[in-house]
Parts: C-alpha cells; sequence; structure tokens
C-alpha cells in the first residue's frame, strides 16, 4: 500500500522508487502483486505518465486512510511526542532555512528525537504532489490550489546598503532620490521577470522601478551582491540582521518601509495529515512567533500599525516615486 500510494503521489514509478529507496522494479512488481490479488487494473502506465483507473482511484483514498491510522497509532501511542518515527521531507528557501529555521532545529531534535528531517533547501517551487514532499515553507502567493497552507506570519524587509555603495552613490534620503540609484534586481523563480522595489504606506503597497546591472534569483547571491556594494537590496531583515548589526550593510529610507512578505507552510489537500506533519507544523508556527523580524498579522486599516505611521512627507514622497 505504501509503494502504490507513493507511485500515485509521484506520478511515477521511478521517482516513488527513488524517494523510497527501493529498486524502481521493486515498485513495479510490487504493484503489479497488488493487482493480481486484488484482482482488478489500479493504474494505468504510458512512456509518459501513471494515471489511476476507477478501481485506482478508490483504492487509492482508502489506503491513504488506512496508512494514516496505522501511522498514528505507531507513532503517536500514548499520546507521546517522543515516540513519533519517520523521516519528514520539508523544503525550505534558503534565507529562511539559514536564519530561522535550523538554528532552532535542536529544540525539534530535542522534543521528537526520532524524526528524520529531510531538508531541500532552494528557491525553486516545488511540485509537492509529484516529488513527495511532506510539507513546505513558501513565501508570498502560493503557488498551487492543491495546496493547504498554515500561515506563520510575515516576513519584514529592510532597504539597505554596503558602506563602500553609499560613499559611492550617497545615501537616499528621499524616495524621488532612488532615481539616481542602482539596485541589485531581484529576479522572480516563478515568472522569471524582475521585481522592483516596494514600499507599504497606510496599508496602500507601491512599487518604485530603480535599475540596475545585475540580476540574481538566488537568496545568497543577492545578500552577496549588496554586500560587495553592487546596488541596493530587499532582503528579509532576519537574514540581514548580523550585517546591519556588524555594519556591513546599513538600513537607508528607515521611515518608508519595503512591503513584507507573507510566509507560510503547505501540504497537499488530498493527503491524510500524518502525525509528523502536524507536529513539525506546530514546531514551525512556536518558532516563527518567536523569531526576530517576523510579525504575527498582515497589515490592515483595522490593525495597529506594525511599524511607526510614516509623515505626510514620505507618502507625498511614495505618491511621486510611484508614478
Amino acid at each position: 500500500m505504501r509503494i502504490f500510494v507513493r507511485i500515485v503521489d509521484a506520478s511515477s514509478f521511478t521517482r516513488a522508487a527513488e524517494s523510497l529507496e527501493i529498486p524502481r522494479a521493486t515498485a513495479t512488481t510490487t504493484v503489479q502483486a497488488l493487482e493480481s490479488l486484488l484482482g482488478v487494473q489500479l493504474l494505468v502506465r504510458t512512456t509518459r505518465k501513471v494515471t489511476l483507473t476507477a478501481e485506482g482511484a478508490a483504492y487509492y483514498e482508502r489506503c491513504a486512510q488506512i496508512l494514516a491510522a496505522i501511522e498514528e497509532v505507531e507513532s503517536g501511542l500514548f499520546n507521546r511526542p517522543e515516540n513519533l518515527r519517520g523521516r519528514l521531507r520539508v523544503a525550505i528557501p534558503g534565507m529562511i532555512a539559514a536564519s530561522i529555521v535550523v538554528p532552532a532545529l535542536a529544540s525539534f531534535r530535542a522534543l521528537h528525537p526520532h524524526v528524520e528531517l529531510a531538508l531541500g533547501v532552494g528557491q525553486r517551487t516545488l511540485d509537492l504532489v509529484g516529488e513527495s514532499v511532506d510539507c513546505s515553507i513558501e513565501l508570498g502567493e502560493l503557488p498551487d490550489s492543491r495546496l493547504l497552507a498554515r500561515g506563520l506570519g510575515l516576513l519584514e524587509r529592510v532597504t539597505c546598503a554596503s558602506p563602500a555603495y553609499l560613499a559611492r552613490y550617497g545615501e537616499p534620503r528621499h524616495l524621488d532620490d532612488l532615481s539616481d540609484h542602482v539596485a541589485v534586481n531581484w529576479l522572480s523563480t516563478q515568472t522569471s521577470r524582475r521585481v522592483d522595489f516596494d514600499f507599504s504606506v497606510a496599508a496602500r503597497t507601491s512599487k518604485v522601478k530603480v535599475d540596475g546591472f545585475i540580476q540574481v534569483s538566488d537568496e545568497h547571491t543577492y545578500l552577496a551582491c549588496g554586500l560587495e556594494g553592487l546596488g541596493l537590496i530587499q532582503p528579509g531583515r532576519a537574514a540581514a540582521a548580523p550585517y546591519l548589526a556588524s555594519g556591513q550593510l546599513i538600513e537607508v529610507l528607515p521611515k518608508c518601509k519595503p512591503t513584507p512578505v507573507a510566509v507560510s507552510v503547505t501540504y497537499v489537500k488530498s493527503r491524510q495529515i500524518s502525525p509528523r506533519v502536524r507536529a513539525f507544523v506546530d514546531w514551525l508556527a512556536d518558532v516563527f512567533d518567536n523569531a526576530p523580524g517576523m510579525v504575527k498579522a498582515a497589515p490592515s486599516l483595522a490593525d495597529p500599525p506594525l511599524w511607526p505611521v510614516l509623515d505626510t512627507q514620505c507618502l507625498n514622497e511614495l505618491n511621486t516615486a510611484s508614478h
């Protein structure tokens, strides 16, 4: 049942076998034996894809429920966290991993010593279903309607530059000064387009185009370019904090804050959520609640401001720069 469910989730015998660390031939013969035992065809195989028959779809749903129940009994006996066992595959953006999650992992290990974590760190958007990932930390809008999400808060960002850059170009005092500056431009991995600088004022978001000669789509490279004086950057405050503290980066336009980014942990709707995933998501929520550079709720007109309200001059500058 586990092999069959993993093949369906991955839509591939090969990917399923790799994630289970078994030979592909074993996955094939196991499903053939299962179909022979049940007397029905569960999967339709072609050279390009694997699809479920009607009987296979019904069997898959029951298998997923049975396997989740077995795991809950085996892992959560007496409801003791230390009894959780097994492997958990998690996808995390690099800077979130380095600045927030990894520094706190010892506490998860202490709570759940028998859970093995496989962290896929990077900026690439994953197919949680096809790649058999248990959960993923996402920034911004969710890429897939098949996902369920739990909000972890908002990641604050900061506009900053190196002392060498500011010595060459001067420090921008107002938003309209940005026309005389250059930026390290972020290249979206989802759209392959450049992402303009943005600022949030009185619950409004406005984008400001700042030209530059380099575009990057890797978080570590983005931060490295800023440290090397190649332009202004808007990284997450948590990632930039050590460099701001050491003076290697200097915050500019402190009254005009970049728009914070929503952070969520996502998992697949159709899957029965395992005790391991529930435990990890609950732990993540606690970690992000206490992480520096995170705020708990999205700002709205009804909510108190998350930072000091900007003065009228800054608001007027933003309106001018956005036009």
